[in-house]
């Protein structure tokens, strides 16, 4: 089963491995929401959604239904 970024904790960080392109609006692509990049959950919503996230640099909220169509691999805490 791969992780998706709806599974993120708040703190922990990962790298876009793959994106549903069919199911994310164009807008977050355009935000930086691609593979390669990295991605750091900041704070979740009193009700778990939306999810707040720092993606290389920019933030923004997104959905818990949007983060499940992104795929991640998480990185290792330092």
């Amino acid at each position: 089963m791969q992780d998706t970024l709806e599974n993120l904790k708040r703190g922990e960080s990962a790298v876009i491995k793959d994106v549903s392109s069919i199911h994310i609006p164009l807008k977050l692509l355009e935000m930086g929401c691609l593979p390669g990049n990295s991605v750091e959950l900041v704070q979740v919503a009193p009700f778990q959604d939306p999810m707040y996230l720092n993606i290389n640099g920019t933030h923004l909220a997104i959905r818990k239904e949007t983060a499940s169509h992104i795929i991640i691999e998480k990185l290792a805490n330092e």
